[in-house]
């Protein structure tokens, strides 16, 4: 799915917050409640198609296994996902597509938790394939805010599905996420992942959230996405309370559109009513004034876990870093002396074992250095940035082109 830049997509708005205005309680399981009052939900996405919605996302938000088991449903994941995904296409009727929404897990790969990143893929896999059966349009990964969920969520849907995905991050009013991740890094590694779109949602009001989407604009190779929240909340009365009406909503639209983005939504506070005043304002707007950023051929854009790192073609990567059990400090040492990047040799799997347990630690651009397929693939699985390789060994031209499209991974 292609996005034109002179065409402009409409999300839907909040789901949770309108179902507890609707008389969900908190602290429930919103993927059991909708299943048991599939009414309400029905009634508010049709009101979304109503109020302009091209895209409705369906609740799945919390129906990985890890959120399930939570509530002791783990082992209805792929029914529970089944029948959300075709509440939403009964809401849509035709009229809208429908969006698989993924979530985080809440877990963390070593050495910051205990789950492999293999785990992550395969619980997001379960998901993705429930979904893809259901019969979804696309996939969205929102609320995204730790870089090793997000690719493990990308490998997992490009595993079972040729749909679009769609990521959006959260972050707070610096661009970081709550891991620490520059958004413009998550980025730079999503795109090179091949999601068709990148974007926010959650966690700010349109005005801050439009300061971080142009940061990213100069680098976008994708349409951007906004789906901020109608504002800071505040609590009233012991209710939380958005303050940022339709109309204000709406008004940042213009800018947002010159920043690139083309897929305009709400996240939490909003409601059918917002999505009404963004269909409004956005039918003013002619998006053909805003031609795509041109990209310099010379500024190559590389990312760690949390930076993002722009390289040059003739750039100096300096000796090959050995993965021995020293490697953490060599990688310290090295990035405090380099002169913009560094390049660690994988040249058996005890290497690619090392290198898993050390790559939170890189911070500068990274080559990847390996002549056997295998442990380079391996290497690239573990790392959790974008990197780069610079031909000093010959690998099948094939083999590189799949590594680029499956890992996001430059080839100088």
């Amino acid at each position: 799915m292609d996005i034109p830049l002179s065409t402009p997509i409409l999300l839907d708005g909040a789901t949770g917050t309108q179902l507890q205005k609707r008389g969900m309680p908190r602290g429930v399981c919103t993927e059991t409640w909708v299943l048991e009052h599939p009414e309400v939900l029905l009634e508010l996405q049709r009101s979304y198609v109503d109020a302009g919605s091209q895209v409705l996302i369906a609740p799945t938000f919390g129906a990985n296994r890890v959120a399930l088991s939570r509530h002791g449903v783990a082992d209805q994941t792929e029914e529970y996902n089944k029948r959300l995904v075709a509440l939403s296409r009964q809401a849509a009727d035709g009229k809208a597509l429908v969006a698989a929404d993924l979530s985080p897990t809440g877990l963390f790969i070593p050495p910051f938790g205990e789950t492999p990143f293999q785990e992550l893929v395969d619980i997001y896999t379960q998901q993705a394939r429930a979904c893809q059966e259901a019969g979804v349009d696309l996939f969205v990964l929102e609320t995204t805010m730790t870089m090793p969920e997000a690719r493990a969520a990308v490998l997992a849907v490009k595993s079972v599905s040729d749909r679009p995905v769609w990521v959006t991050f959260t972050c707070d009013e610096n661009g970081r996420t709550l891991s620490g991740t520059d958004v413009l890094a998550a980025m730079i590694i999503m795109q090179g992942m091949g999601v068709s779109a990148f974007g926010l949602n959650c966690s700010t009001g349109p005005e801050a959230m439009l300061e971080q989407l142009e940061r990213l604009t100069p680098y976008a190779a994708v349409p951007l996405i906004a789906k901020p929240n109608a504002g800071l909340p505040s609590t009233e009365d012991g209710k939380t309370v958005y303050h940022c009406p339709p109309e204000e909503f709406a008004s940042y639209v213009d800018r947002m559109a010159a920043a690139g983005v083309r897929i305009f939504g709400g996240c939490c506070g909003t409601g059918p009513e917002h999505i009404a005043a963004l269909k409004a304002a956005v039918e003013r707007v002619d998006f053909s004034r805003f031609p795509a950023p041109e990209q310099d051929p010379d500024v190559i854009p590389c990312a760690s876990e949390q930076e993002a790192r722009f390289i040059t073609p003739d750039v100096d990567v300096g000796e090959v870093i050995e993965c021995t059990p020293d490697l953490l400090e060599d990688i310290l040492d090295t990035e405090e002396h380099c002169q913009g990047a560094l390049k660690i040799a994988i040249l058996e799997q005890d290497d690619v074992d090392i290198f898993a347990e050390n790559q939170y630690a890189v911070k500068d651009a990274l080559c990847l250095y390996s002549d056997v397929p295998e442990l380079l693939e391996g290497a690239l699985r573990a790392y959790q940035g974008r990197a780069f390789w610079d031909g000093t060994v010959e690998l099948e031209p094939e083999f590189l082109q799949e590594m680029s499209s499956k890992y996001g991974l430059v080839l100088l």
